[in-house]
């Protein structure tokens, strides 16, 4: 076999197959695709995934992460969580190792000391503010709220007080604040005819 006759090898990690779908044309397809935020971040991951596992299939790359997106809007946070676990392990090791390069440092390289100490305690930060989205995860924070304004349509409200309505000086009375029940209930405005 010469190399004339030598198929052409297809760079997987730069080719992605989409199915055609009936009354779409290729620019309605590409455009969908180039706003696709599953294609870009698996296209992304493919590009800075190649120094550690080679050339992944961009098209197999894109179906998983399809299934991982699939998954958190049924609820499944699986993924996600560890993914973070995972951030939070690397972001730690990255942490030790740039303290300990700044130890080294310390007393004759005062400039590498600090910048090694300031990016040690960067990956510091990212791995406490990593898991801390995680404990924001596994227990969402609850959210007591006294008022809760919930109309199906325009609403008014009248805060002007008078003095004849309220039998008392609202003048010398206090601001209003929320759960005081000496406060005088605002009252809806209804359209009229006139």
């Amino acid at each position: 076999m010469t190399a004339k006759n030598k198929p052409e090898k297809i760079d997987k990690s730069k080719t992605l197959n989409i199915p055609i779908e009936a009354g779409k044309s290729r620019d309605t397809l590409l455009a969908e695709l180039a706003l696709n935020g599953v294609a870009n971040s698996a296209t992304v991951a493919v590009a800075f995934s190649k120094s550690n596992y080679g050339d992944l299939a961009l098209t197999e790359c894109m179906q998983v992460l399809t299934e991982k997106v699939v998954a958190v809007r049924q609820g499944n946070l699986r993924d996600a969580e560890t993914l973070l676990v995972g951030q939070a392990m690397a972001l730690d090791a990255i942490f030790a190792s740039l303290a300990r390069r700044a130890q080294m440092n310390m007393g004759e390289y005062m400039n590498a000391a600090d910048r090694y100490m300031r990016l040690a305690l960067k990956a510091q930060g990212q791995c406490r503010a990593t898991l801390e989205t995680l404990a924001t995860i596994k227990n969402p924070p609850l959210v007591f709220a006294k008022q809760a304004n919930i109309t199906n349509g325009p609403q008014q409200v009248n805060n002007t007080v008078n003095k004849s309505d309220v039998g008392f000086d609202a003048s010398t009375r206090g601001h209003a604040h929320a759960g005081n029940s000496n406060s005088v209930q605002n009252e809806l405005l209804e359209d009229s005819d006139e």
